[in-house]
């Protein structure tokens, strides 16, 4: 039970809990990008890297190159919806790393995966919103208290202009 320190500690056990979260969102979307980039195995071995570490193995290297690679991955993808799903696999394996430091947009590595597969189901319905707030509730139904615990150290997250970033506030907002 290794803490780190910075604003207040966090532990590694509160860190697999926040990987967990962050993971099972990342894998309810991860196969929008492999339809799209099926030659692209970036996001599958981010989100294998969190699987690691969640799993009780140490938080090395890989799960940062992992993380940076998704993330390239997404910037990469042909579509909204592979983006976001690497960058949801991306956040995966970056959620070993999460910094205990109270700045907002911290937030967002806790909290985007799940904003973006809402974004996701958004898309796939025709942009239809009630479809994203029926996820973001879904998303807020599988918080477990120790999630709530870690994300409410943080300041609230910053309301950005992206439907994602909308999406993600008011699943912060939701959590508190």
């Amino acid at each position: 039970m290794t803490s780190v320190t910075g604003d207040f500690e966090l532990t590694h056990d509160e860190l697999r809990v926040v990987a967990r979260y962050v993971a099972e969102s990342a894998h309810e979307v991860l196969s929008r990008f492999e339809a799209v980039r099926p030659d692209d195995p970036r996001p599958r071995a981010a989100l294998d890297a969190a699987w690691e570490f969640i799993g009780g193995a140490r938080r090395t290297k890989l799960q940062r190159i992992t993380s940076m690679d998704a993330h390239r991955a997404a910037a990469d993808a042909p579509t909204e919806v592979a983006r976001l799903a690497a960058q949801a696999a991306g956040d995966a394996a970056a959620a070993a790393y999460l910094h205990p430091i109270a700045k907002a947009h911290q937030v967002g590595h806790i909290l985007r995966a799940a904003a973006n597969a809402a974004r996701i189901a958004e898309i796939e319905a025709g942009d239809v919103p009630a479809v994203g707030y029926k996820m973001i509730e879904r998303a807020r139904m599988r918080a477990t208290p120790v999630l709530i615990d870690v994300l409410c150290r943080y300041p609230a997250a910053p309301t950005g202009r992206s439907r994602a970033a909308q999406l993600m506030a008011a699943l912060d907002t939701a959590l508190r």
